[in-house]
């Protein structure tokens, strides 16, 4: 039992070296989308931020491997897919965030457990895909012609198409 022990000790020592998980970063907000309101914009950061947006809350254990690896490899994922700091004209996914909250695929069963802040009732979770559809609507439903952002710094842009 005890060269088991001194054996995982030192395995776990050893892939903490592995420089995957340790780039941690948040990238300097660029744009976020035209925010339907206020509340929209709260809870979505509330419960999405950490995936997608560059405003990531780092917890502790992001920084042990070897759930630092996985805790990185979400939040890659999540911004490559679906990005509110770095919005513009090609951004994509905005019009899918309602039905993956709608169908519960998001946020992720493995986030929820040690983020109590992302658990919804169910009048938020209602909130939050009426507002991620207000939003994020179909070019159809805002005429398909602008494009709406919002820079790091509050202001409003447009775009034609």
């Amino acid at each position: 039992m005890k060269k088991i022990t001194i054996w995982a000790a030192g395995f776990f020592l050893l892939i903490q070296a592995v420089p995957y998980g340790h780039g941690r970063t948040n990238p300097e907000v660029a744009a976020e989308p035209q925010w339907n309101s206020e509340a929209t914009r709260a809870l979505f950061f509330r419960v999405c931020r950490d995936c997608h947006s560059y405003e990531t809350v780092w917890p502790w254990y992001s920084a042990v491997a070897p759930i630092s690896w996985l805790v990185t490899h979400d939040v890659e994922e999540g911004r490559s897919h679906f990005n509110v700091s770095d919005w513009g004209p090609d951004s994509e996914h905005g019009d899918d965030a309602a039905e993956q909250v709608e169908e519960g695929e998001m946020p992720l069963w493995i986030y929820r457990p040690l983020h109590p802040e992302a658990r919804l009732s169910d009048r938020e979770r209602q909130q939050l895909i009426d507002g991620l559809r207000a939003t994020f609507g179909t070019e159809e439903s805002d005429g398909g012609s602008h494009d709406h952002h919002r820079d790091h710094h509050g202001d409003h842009h447009e775009h034609q198409h």
